[in-house]
């Protein structure tokens, strides 16, 4: 087993703790652990920082109010770190040998979950993966990835050098765009005005172009591990997707679904984007469905909870459904649950929600997604960032030595000169803008009134 625990282990003697730049700045009297260090360099990087303006539900720039994809992942880690709270608690002996002694490795991945997503939420992703599709795609997770192991600047080459476990746990699906991508493309709209978003949302996976540092995270594999690990299923919409996560990636989804499922419903039910009505016909009587006599009884007073003009009240609410979830979290043995045979504990144990505490989980989010996401309003807002991208993409792309910043310019030359796909620059360099970044440059642009002249930002 891991034994992460012990401090008799030296770091070199475990794959999982190694980092792709070996020399690392030692500082005086500095007692952190591998994952303290991977913490500290995620919340420091600007990938982090640019999340206090990137859309989470609502519109970012609207209220002062609304979640933010920066308070998103601060609940994620806090759920997180509730969630391994609960797993301690039930595999006392388990824990010690699969997991870290602090919770910082689970903190780092719901603080980092989300740091690829580019500007205007799935708007701007469908766009960038329509502007690359014929450049190896784009999508958020993917992206992730690249900002820690690539752009970041706390190393030369490397990102923000993190440990081998850190980055495993941040591969929600460990396989590249090119093998996952329905074939062949839907059909091209006549202009980027009539790009329907459903026919362009990217399936779940890496770019190739970081195939050299995946397959680095993936070393310590065996070849049979890693070949299941990276197994598909076709889904309805003809894309493939990835079936197996780590053991810290399934931790981390759990806390990410939570924070989107209950958080994330409290923004709109707090500013009137859901009704009671609906609420009661869409989630109440589902879960008064469910064989779950807490589950029933809670859902009973839940909806006038909720809807009270008391915010503690609602506060109270909230605090219990999300304490149910936590504590419902459960380990299994992949291998006992799916018949496959991993030999690697990070990938044989996940963490998951019995079947219940799934349904319950799951009614939230389609409430969420149908009731939220899908609502007029927030779909034009939608629509309009993904307008931006284009343009801002087809822009830059046309004379980029002329319109990039001179560091992403320096990036794209070399790329250029490597035979790389340069295209990929641009795609970091569009996907690293906050909504109003992108809004602003492209007001300069395109529009005779737009400002020129404000803060620079390259990747």
């Amino acid at each position: 087993m891991l034994l992460m625990h012990t401090k008799s282990r030296g770091i070199m003697d475990n794959p999982w703790l190694v980092r792709r730049l070996e020399r690392v700045a030692k500082r005086h009297q500095d007692h952190r652990s591998p994952f303290q260090r991977d913490r500290a360099r995620i919340l420091h990087s600007a990938a982090f920082r640019r999340l206090q303006s990137k859309t989470q539900v609502m519109g970012s720039g609207q209220s002062d109010f609304y979640r933010t994809r920066l308070t998103h992942s601060l609940e994620a880690s806090q759920i997180g770190s509730g969630i391994i709270a609960q797993i301690r608690s039930k595999y006392p002996q388990q824990s010690v040998e699969l997991f870290p002694a602090d919770d910082s490795l689970i903190e780092s991945l719901c603080l980092a979950h989300d740091i690829g997503h580019p500007p205007f939420g799935h708007g701007g992703e469908v766009a960038l993966h329509y502007m690359m599709r014929d450049h190896g795609g784009f999508e958020g997770n993917g992206q992730t990835f690249r900002i820690v192991a690539h752009l970041e600047p706390f190393s030369e080459n490397f990102g923000m050098n993190l440990t081998r476990r850190t980055l495993l746990g941040l591969i929600k699906y460990p396989q590249v765009l090119d093998k996952l991508q329905c074939k062949p493309l839907p059909k091209l709209p006549k202009s980027t005005r009539e790009l329907k978003a459903d026919n362009w949302h990217p399936p779940k996976g890496l770019y190739q172009d970081d195939i050299e540092m995946i397959d680095w995270v993936l070393a310590p594999l065996s070849s049979n591990d890693r070949t299941e690990f990276q197994k598909t299923t076709t889904k309805a919409n003809g894309h493939k997707k990835t079936i197996y996560k780590s053991l810290d990636c399934s931790v981390m989804e759990l806390a990410d679904d939570i924070a989107y499922g209950i958080h994330d419903l409290e923004d709109a039910i707090v500013t009137g984007v859901v009704s009671q009505q609906d609420f009661n016909h869409h989630v109440i009587k589902k879960l008064q469905l469910l064989d779950d006599p807490w589950i029933q009884s809670y859902s009973e007073t839940l909806a006038s909870k909720l809807f009270d003009n008391q915010r503690f009240i609602q506060k109270e609410a909230i605090g219990g459904l999300v304490n149910y979830l936590i504590t419902a979290v459960e380990l299994i043995d992949v291998n006992e649950v799916k018949a496959t045979n991993f030999q690697e504990p990070l990938l044989k144990i996940n963490a998951v929600h019995p079947t219940i505490a799934a349904q319950t989980l799951q009614i939230f989010k389609d409430f969420v997604y149908q009731y939220v996401i899908k609502q007029t309003s927030i779909q034009q807002l939608e629509y309009r960032g993904q307008q931006i991208v284009m343009e801002l993409f087809t822009a830059l792309a046309s004379d980029p030595e002329r319109l990039l910043p001179k560091a992403t310019v320096i990036r794209w030359q070399q790329a250029e000169q490597n035979g790389q796909n340069s295209h990929r620059i641009i795609a970091d360099y569009v996907a690293g803008m906050t909504d109003e970044y992108a809004t602003r440059l492209y007001q300069t642009l395109f529009l005779p009134i737009g400002q020129t002249g404000f803060g620079k930002h390259d990747y």
